[in-house]
């Protein structure tokens, strides 16, 4: 057998089912096999790949063993001369494993072989190409001299920018995302160390390769999409901890005691460097606006209770209790800010129809509380609602202001539907333009674009392939969509690396797939469309949920002693509660359905209750279960949650 295929899998069904689709398409004309190693997904990839791929050799792990784990195990008993380590998030042209394995036929010294790779939005990934770690190339790259001389031959080593690109090179480090090994070489160095369980196996796999004799080469004769989608994001303390852990393994494991030494210490001070900035950075995002908001209307009441005290309450003299500024108008704006946020009017893009529907209900709420307090502590009606005026002018402003000076972050939300053009035939371009209506992106244009040249009648569509560039432009298109089915992979890639300075999206639409794929990252929910089932991970749903949580937590605290006489585990109530308000559990998730039966549903806490506990009947099928968890999850509303807390109640304390 010439090649075997191993692709690693983590919870990312939809990009998996891709990246199998266009594997297959290369594999055509190659004695190839195909393994998948699932990692313990709960996303409904195994029977995906079961249903839909039953020539792949799938390996199923009931637990998460990690990037290298995994691979080794499809890797010992692969048959094929070659085989390639590919990611999921992945898509390779229809001739690129014909001609990777051709070009490793006439180079009997390559050990190992890496690829050109474009990113969703046809941009060059620079990590196509890279260099040995070594402690100053390291120190180039963690202090970002790297990032301000791109092209050094000194300072961009890390990336090899200094390397022409398009020309085939000899490099020291591949890729993770696309390995090409030769399998005599990995008999003879071994398999991936499974002391990196994500990160670095990579470099060290590469190292051993030239170490025992034999060359790493970049190959751009070919191209793959890598959408960059990883367990963990980049900007995630978590991945600054593992990746650069896995850069000490390195070090330790190849390197002097007294090299390793200095470079732990170099590694170690760049971990403590980067938490500290992404803890800053992340609290500082989180808070900002808040702050500005809080400051700026204290600012304002402060103002304004002067100037009524001195015109209007007390024009002999006189003052409110020092109590109003220092205990009443922070707990107002306090009201005022959590009904904003609540409202939704603190997530990204920004909704100013959210601030004014969160200042309304905050207003009523201090209203409400006002009215039921004793007549010492009531200062006055007509401040609270000029400062809720100012308040609402304030927040408005101020977001108005950051989103004009383009802070990166905090650009108004814009109720402009989308505009697009699908490019296949007639029949898969008409399949992928219901699947955006049914996905409910309720676009403001979809034109259909042939793959073909069409002489004479267009037959509805508004142009072909060649005329694409004029079509963006002419119909101000916001997104193109490739359906995979007609147009081949290395089309698609010529077309994105075409149009890559052309502000637009790009997606992928896999043949009888219920997904549209794309554009940017794995880890942006915005860039996958999938039919109908996505109503539940809205911010603003998730939102209501976690409100629902604590309010219900807090509630059934204050009624614990009348509780523990209804609910069947009183004790089990009492660790429910502490669970759900420290946001490990929901009061209510999906009904448990057996693991040959997982259907996809979108991830959320594990509930105490699930949508059976509101069913008189409890004796229904699996399938209907399933069915069960796809309604609450595409049809979500805070009913749902009460309705079966309400019927379900006595089962709260369920463990």
């Amino acid at each position: 057998m010439k090649l075997s295929v191993v692709i690693v899998n983590y919870n990312v069904r939809y990009f998996l089912e891709q990246c199998l689709h266009s594997v297959q398409n290369a594999c055509k004309d190659l004695d190839a096999e195909v393994f998948v190693v699932d990692n313990s997904s709960v996303d409904g990839s195994v029977k995906m790949v079961r249903d839909k791929f039953p020539e792949v050799i799938l390996i199923e792990n009931k637990e998460n063993l990690g990037f290298s784990t995994a691979n080794n195990q499809a890797m010992k008993i692969a048959r094929g001369e070659y085989i390639l380590l590919l990611n999921p998030d992945t898509l390779v042209e229809d001739d690129t494993l014909r001609k990777v394995v051709s070009f490793m036929d006439e180079h009997a010294d390559a050990g190992g072989l890496g690829v050109k790779m474009i990113d969703g939005k046809g941009k060059f990934l620079p990590e196509s190409k890279r260099a040995l770690p070594t402690p100053l190339v390291s120190f180039y790259k963690i202090f970002g001299l790297s990032s301000l001389f791109p092209r050094s031959r000194i300072f961009s080593q890390y990336h090899l920018g200094y390397l022409d690109k398009d020309k085939v090179h000899e490099i020291d480090v591949l890729a993770g995302a696309f390995m090409l090994l030769r399998k005599k070489v990995l008999d003879e160095i071994g398999l991936l160390d499974e002391s990196f369980f994500m990160y670095g196996e990579d470099i060290d796999l590469s190292y051993r390769i030239s170490k025992a004799g034999y060359k790493n080469y970049y190959y751009p004769g070919t191209r793959i999409i890598h959408y960059k989608g990883e367990s963990t994001k980049k900007g995630s303390l978590n991945y600054v901890f593992m990746f650069y852990n896995a850069m000490i393994i390195f070090a330790r494991k190849h390197f002097s005691k007294e090299n390793a030494r200095s470079f732990s210490i170099m590694i170690h001070s760049a971990i403590y460097l980067r938490a500290f900035f992404s803890i800053l950075t992340r609290f500082a995002s989180r808070v900002f606006l808040p702050l500005i908001d809080a400051l700026m209307i204290f600012a304002g009441m402060l103002f304004m209770t002067s100037s009524w005290e001195k015109n209007f309450i007390f024009p002999q003299g006189g003052h409110y209790p020092p109590e109003f500024l220092q205990i009443a108008v922070p707990v107002y704006i306090a009201i005022w800010l959590i009904s904003v946020y609540v409202s939704g009017g603190y997530d990204r893009p920004i909704t100013l129809r959210k601030v004014v529907q969160g200042m309304l209900a905050g207003t009523l709420l201090v209203l409400l509380l006002y009215s039921l307090l004793s007549e010492n502590y009531r200062f006055s009606r007509a401040l609270i609602l000029f400062g809720a005026i100012w308040g609402l002018l304030v927040m408005l402003s101020v977001r108005v202001l950051l989103s004009y000076l383009k802070i990166n972050g905090y650009q108004l939300s814009t109720s402009k539907n989308k505009k697009f053009v699908i490019i296949g035939e007639k029949e898969e371009s008409e399949r992928v333009a219901d699947l955006l209506q049914k996905a409910g992106m309720n676009p403001a244009f979809v034109g259909l674009v042939s793959y073909r040249q069409h002489k004479g009648s267009l037959n509805g569509f508004i142009g072909d392939l060649d005329q694409i560039k004029d079509i963006i432009i002419i119909h101000k298109i916001d997104e193109v969509i490739f359906c995979a089915k007609d147009v081949p992979a290395q089309v698609i890639i010529d077309k994105m690396s075409d149009l890559k300075d052309a502000q637009v999206d790009y997606k992928i639409a896999p043949p009888e797939s219920l997904s549209i794929i794309g554009s940017n990252s794995i880890n942006t929910s915005g860039d996958l469309y999938v039919v109908d089932i996505n109503a539940i991970t809205k911010k603003s749903n998730l939102r209501s949920k976690r409100v629902f949580d604590l309010a219900a937590g807090f509630f059934i605290v204050l009624l614990y002693p009348l509780f523990i006489f209804i609910v069947k585990k009183p004790i089990g109530l009492a660790r429910n509660i502490a669970l759900v308000l420290f946001a490990r559990k929901s009061w209510v998730g999906y009904t448990p359905v057996s693991g040959s039966h997982v259907q996809h549903v979108p991830l959320i806490k594990k509930g105490v209750l699930n949508p059976m506990d509101a069913l008189k009947s409890k004796e229904i099928t699996e399938e209907d279960k399933n069915r069960l968890n796809i309604l609450y999850a595409r049809d979500y509303h805070l009913t749902n949650d009460i309705n079966v807390v309400v019927k379900g109640f006595r089962n709260l304390g369920r463990t």
